[in-house]
C-alpha cells in the first residue's frame, strides 16, 4: 500500500512537472509571438499623439479664440494664456520623458518658428523631405544615439486648423508664410528604443 502511494506520488509529481514545464515553454513561446513590431507601435503612438494634438488645437485653442475667451501664445506661462499647439506637444513629450519612458517624440520642421524644432540630424532632415513629398506615408528606419539603437518614425504634420495657419503665416520669425489648410507644416518624430 505504501509503495502504491509512493508510486502514485512520483507519477503525480512527474506529471505536474511535465505540465508546468510544458505550460512554461508554451508561455515563453506565446510571449515571443506577442511582440509587436516597432513600426506598429510607432503607428499606434502617432495615432494617439496626433488625435490629442488635433483635439487640443481644434476644440480648445481654436474654439476659445473664436469665442474671444482666451488665446494661445508663445509666452503662455507668463501671460496666462493657452500654450500653442506646438508647445502643447513639447510639454506633453517632456512630461512623458519624466515617467522614465525611453520613447521620445517631438515636432520638427523645415521652416520652424522655434529653432528647437529644426531637424537635428540628417535622418530627420531626410524624413522631413520625404513626408513633404509623400505625406500619407511614414518615413522610418533604425538610428543609433549614444550607443542605443532606436526605431525612428517620421509622420507628416498637417495644418489642421486656421489657428495653425494664421500663426505661422503671420509670425515675424516664420520662414514660410503661405501655408494653407492641410499643408504639411512639418513632422512628428517618434523614436522607440530597440532594447531595454
Amino acid at each position: 500500500m505504501r509503495s502504491n502511494g509512493f508510486v502514485l506520488g512520483a507519477v503525480l509529481t512527474t506529471a505536474l512537472g511535465l505540465v508546468f514545464s510544458t505550460v512554461s515553454a508554451e508561455s515563453k513561446a506565446a510571449e515571443s509571438h506577442l511582440a509587436i513590431p516597432a513600426e506598429t507601435v510607432a503607428d499606434y503612438l502617432h495615432a494617439v499623439i496626433e488625435a490629442d494634438r488635433t483635439v487640443y488645437t481644434v476644440h480648445v485653442v481654436e474654439r476659445l479664440q473664436k469665442k474671444g475667451k482666451i488665446v494661445a501664445s508663445e509666452d503662455w506661462r507668463t501671460s496666462h494664456t493657452l500654450p500653442l499647439p506646438a508647445q502643447f506637444l513639447r510639454e506633453s513629450s517632456e512630461l512623458a520623458a519624466l515617467t522614465g519612458s525611453k520613447v521620445r517624440y517631438r515636432l520638427v520642421g523645415l521652416w520652424p518658428i522655434n529653432p528647437q524644432n529644426a531637424p537635428t540630424t540628417e535622418s530627420e532632415r531626410q524624413g522631413l523631405e520625404e513626408v513633404q513629398r509623400h505625406p500619407e506615408q511614414r518615413h522610418s528606419g533604425v538610428i543609433s544615439v549614444g550607443g542605443t539603437q532606436y526605431f525612428q518614425a517620421i509622420y507628416a504634420d498637417r495644418a489642421v486648423a486656421q489657428a495653425c495657419i494664421g500663426c505661422h503665416n503671420a509670425h515675424p520669425r516664420s520662414p514660410k508664410r503661405d501655408f494653407k489648410a492641410n499643408d504639411v507644416m512639418g513632422a512628428i518624430v517618434i523614436e522607440i528604443p530597440l532594447s531595454d
